[in-house]
């Protein structure tokens, strides 16, 4: 039986495009809803009344075009790269759409910001990556924004989850320095934010205002994990509880190697560090998920 989702009318226009419906759509698609603002959204599948969708580059057929809705913002959730993207995608949305002029809003990651030190939206970035190259592509051919993201986390998506992929070893963990996050509620409140104050041709960096350093947050973890386990809270392998014991003593060993006092760091010792305040103070509203633990 056809999807009953795709039986559904498709609107004409809406105030948000957005191409690539996926874990951020879980928060945004929420907000949207609450604050009355009329949005459609893409998926390769066309899953939860989405509509079908997946950019090729290499094609100039504007049929998939042809399905979406004009749009007063488009928001690009799925990552554009290199030379000729950002204009053929463009190109074939304004090809099929002769009458919209929409603002877009790339998505982009903070890690092309490669500096030591603090690092802004108006720092220098690697303009040799491949995103960047899209996103600075976009931002001359359309006048796009881009909102570089630090982190992402919320719901499953838990930066406590990640230890295990990112620190294996001491060594590992001595060369992990800063942590920038940004909430899924936030990143959906700050394109809602851009979508109603609009700044064209502007890289923005994104995160929660806070510098967490990995080493305080291994140990917070490993010592909330040995409580909760002693307390009953939750049931933990017993190789688990060794390797959080583990963690803890590495880090009280590179205390002290590297001359640390205390935890957090200070700022000069995590490397690269994020000053995020720049997008919230212009679109006139601040982070609403801060401390993570």
């Amino acid at each position: 039986m056809e999807n009953e989702d795709m039986l559904r009318p498709l609107p004409d226009h809406v105030d948000l495009l957005i191409l690539g419906a996926g874990w951020t759509s879980d928060f945004l698609i929420p907000l949207l809803e609450k604050k009355n603002i009329s949005y459609a959204a893409t998926s390769t599948t066309g899953r939860d009344g989405t509509i079908p969708f997946k950019y090729d580059p290499n094609t100039e057929d504007p049929a998939q075009f042809r399905r979406l809705p004009s749009a007063v913002t488009v928001v690009i959730v799925f990552p554009l790269k290199g030379k000729g993207q950002s204009s053929h995608l463009t190109k074939l949305y304004k090809k099929t759409h002769e009458s919209s002029e929409p603002h877009y809003i790339q998505l982009g990651a903070t890690s092309i910001w490669k500096g030591e030190g603090w690092q802004n939206d108006d720092s220098p970035y690697d303009t040799s990556n491949s995103r960047a190259i899209a996103e600075d592509e976009l931002m001359g051919v359309a006048n796009g924004a881009v909102m570089n993201l630090a982190g992402l986390y919320g719901g499953a998506r838990q930066p406590r989850n990640w230890v295990d992929r990112v620190v294996k070893t001491k060594d590992e963990l001595k060369g992990k320095g800063a942590l920038h996050l940004i909430h899924g509620e936030d990143v959906a409140r700050g394109i809602i934010a851009l979508h109603k104050n609009f700044t064209p041709a502007k890289r923005w960096l994104l995160c929660d205002l806070h510098t967490y350093d990995w080493w305080d947050l291994v140990q917070d973890w490993a010592i909330k994990v040995q409580y909760d386990a002693e307390a009953g809270n939750i049931r933990v392998e017993d190789a688990e509880i060794a390797k959080q014991k583990q963690m803890q003593v590495w880090v009280g060993e590179l205390m002290e190697e590297e001359g640390v006092k205390a935890l957090p760091r200070d700022s000069p010792l995590l490397g690269r560090v994020l000053d995020g305040r720049a997008f919230w103070k212009t679109v006139g509203i601040w982070p609403s998920q801060g401390r993570v633990l």
